[in-house]
């Protein structure tokens, strides 16, 4: 059995819109439609990355509140009939994240956005060569797969933690900021915008 392995947590490019070209409902259902077993594995009903997920189509290039949502009521449905593997939560002290990935070895997670941090979770595809730098900025969904979460206020992105287990399953589990430095944070970030 593979160990549990940490993924380094990189804080990316300032510009939080850097997946530029939008996956359409119709190019997805194109895309889908063409794009054989491993495209709707990854794509498919109950994955984390499916536009789908919560049976309405919503961009994954776009940042989603997820921890705004209680997982249950969303998830109960497709959990019934075993067909997700996606779960979060919150503790007193932390946001969990916990999700399997479509045989995944080289996941990234990067956090962006000059105000509103998103993280971002992508992956290319296997065995497709492409240009690394700038894959994200076209038909991005042909080359591999994202999905982008905006975090929590409170979130403390900078003491973020990721694994993946088995080389399939991702957990990210994002420490909250004491009530102390949230506090200082928000004075920070008023003073800022008076500047």
């Amino acid at each position: 059995m593979p160990p549990r392995r940490a993924i380094d947590v990189r804080s990316g490019d300032p510009n939080p819109h850097k997946w530029r070209v939008s996956l359409t409902e119709d190019a997805f259902d194109s895309f889908i439609a063409h794009g054989g077993e491993a495209a709707r594995k990854v794509f498919g009903e109950g994955s984390l990355f499916s536009p789908l997920l919560f049976g309405k189509f919503f961009d994954p290039g776009d940042a989603f509140p997820l921890w705004e949502f209680e997982s249950e009521p969303l998830l109960s449905g497709l959990r019934s009939t075993s067909k997700t593997s996606v779960d979060w939560f919150e503790t007193d002290s932390e946001y969990v994240l916990k999700a399997e990935l479509p045989a995944s070895r080289k996941c990234e997670l990067e956090v962006c956005g000059p105000k509103v941090k998103v993280m971002d979770i992508s992956e290319l595809w296997r065995g497709r060569e492409t240009d690394a730098r700038d894959w994200k900025i076209g038909r991005w969904w042909e080359h591999g797969f994202v999905r982008r979460l905006e975090l929590p206020q409170d979130a403390n992105w900078k003491k973020m933690e990721a694994y993946i287990n088995d080389d399939v399953f991702l957990e990210i589990k994002i420490p909250k900021q004491s009530c102390e430095s949230s506090k200082v944070q928000a004075v920070q970030a008023k003073e800022s915008e008076f500047a």
